[in-house]
């Protein structure tokens, strides 16, 4: 049975949806900080964690994963309804995660091609963010989140503040580790310049493009990155490839815009 609730420490929840478990892992990895967390809130909903719940109303419910079936729609406006805050966590929840890649193309094909007896797969024909079927208080970017990022975003909701979570480009956070330009200095293709940081410039410091795990920046210059992925030897096919991974349907809204700007 689930310990008695204790009305002086507020609620946590923890929810899936299509995704792989990588950012509820990411809460697993914090260890000392998430040992230290536990001592101060009550989690009431957990699975990776724990067999045990408790149902509602929560604090602060955190949502992995995107909507790609009926019941993962059904579950989201359940969840928004017990939670005073909802946060989405990761690629899949903030922009439909690589599963988005269907948007592209015909479910039922692919469902059939994939699967032995299609007929018992239910799905719906696109996969989309938590935010495009109800109100979101707060996207954690990351194809895995960050944890230091999804600790303070925690803290930030359970203590009534905002989060102090940047909104600027990778080459920022290049620049503030040292690293050169892999672009300028090597002509390596590189998505830094349009996306969200947050992963401490993992790729750039070993030498490789960054691949834009934690989708689109606050204001991103698309039109001006283009022409240098092509100076780079990316033909068209290839930079589409490149824009529709981990946050396929976040970067095809800047591509819409980015030749809107272009023939107008």
């Amino acid at each position: 049975m689930p310990a008695a609730a204790d009305a002086t420490r507020p609620t946590l929840a923890v929810f899936k949806l299509a995704s792989c478990d990588g950012c509820q892992l990411t809460l697993l990895d914090c260890e000392d900080e998430l040992l230290e967390l536990a001592g101060r809130i009550e989690i009431r909903h957990f699975l990776e964690a724990s067999s045990a719940v408790a149902s509602g109303p929560y604090d602060l419910a955190l949502v992995e994963g995107s909507v790609t079936t009926a019941e993962d729609e059904r579950r989201v406006h359940e969840i928004r309804a017990a939670a005073h805050h909802l946060v989405t966590i990761g690629a899949c929840a903030t922009a439909g995660g690589i599963q988005a890649l269907r948007n592209f193309a015909d479910v039922a094909e692919y469902r059939a091609t994939v699967y032995a007896r299609p007929e018992y797969i239910a799905t719906l024909a696109t996969s989309t963010p938590v935010s495009a079927h109800v109100p979101v208080d707060f996207e954690l970017r990351g194809c895995p989140i960050d944890r230091g990022q999804l600790m303070e975003v925690i803290t930030a909701f359970l203590l009534g503040r905002k989060p102090d979570v940047p909104d600027h480009s990778v080459c920022f956070a290049c620049k503030r580790r040292g690293t050169v330009c892999v672009t300028v200095a090597h002509g390596t293709p590189c998505l830094g310049p349009v996306t969200h940081a947050g992963c401490g410039a993992i790729c750039p410091a070993y030498g490789r493009g960054c691949y834009g795990c934690f989708g689109p920046s606050a204001a991103p210059n698309l039109p001006a990155l283009i022409p240098l992925l092509r100076r780079d030897g990316l033909d068209e096919p290839t930079i589409h490839r490149a824009l529709r991974t981990y946050n396929a349907t976040a970067f095809a809204e800047l591509e819409v815009r980015s030749e809107e700007e272009q023939s107008s």
